[in-house]
């Protein structure tokens, strides 16, 4: 299984956009607080749109308890200072769940968890002088990185609702 975990998320509508990016992919969404917003917020519910309630969340008192409550060797972060980008790693080799471990966004994943995975650590490749992406872009191309090493496990490759045929209808 694929699990998105959020170290203190700050901002409602990036955390919303990820939510409905999780119950779209499959992908179990792990909350670590304090949270910089209320799970009730206007601005959550708009960028979730209705998935919520389709959603596979947990939410943490602090990232012990998350360790605690998922022990695995799979943790992979996204910061920064990653020196390999998601594609370098081979997801395959995998076993058991994968975790991809995204910080706030403000401040990041503390360097005190970092330092101890620095194998796990990965980076997206961008031009020198920008810092970062938007915490939520992050999180969907991590989250299809994974998946399309895996095949897209679970996923449908076509259209269901409307029909696979409806463009040549």
């Amino acid at each position: 299984m694929l699990h998105l975990v959020l170290y203190e998320p700050e901002i409602p509508q990036n955390t919303g956009n990820m939510m409905r990016t999780c119950m779209a992919t499959n992908t179990k969404l792990h909350l670590i607080q304090p949270l910089g917003f209320s799970l009730d917020e206007a601005h959550l519910r708009r960028a979730g749109m209705d998935y919520m309630k389709e959603l596979d969340y947990r939410l943490y008192e602090n990232w012990d308890d998350f360790t605690k409550q998922n022990p695995s060797n799979n943790y992979y972060y996204m910061t920064r200072y990653g020196k390999q980008a998601p594609s370098q790693i081979d997801f395959t080799q995998c076993e058991g769940d994968i975790y991809l471990v995204l910080g706030k966004e403000s401040t990041g994943i503390p360097k005190a968890i970092l330092a101890k995975q620095l194998d796990h650590c990965m980076r997206l490749p961008m031009v020198a002088n920008a810092r970062s992406l938007n915490l939520s872009n992050c999180a969907a191309i991590i989250i299809y990185e994974v998946l399309r090493q895996l095949d897209y496990p679970g996923l449908s490759p076509v259209e269901v609702i409307k029909g696979e045929d409806w463009l040549s209808q």
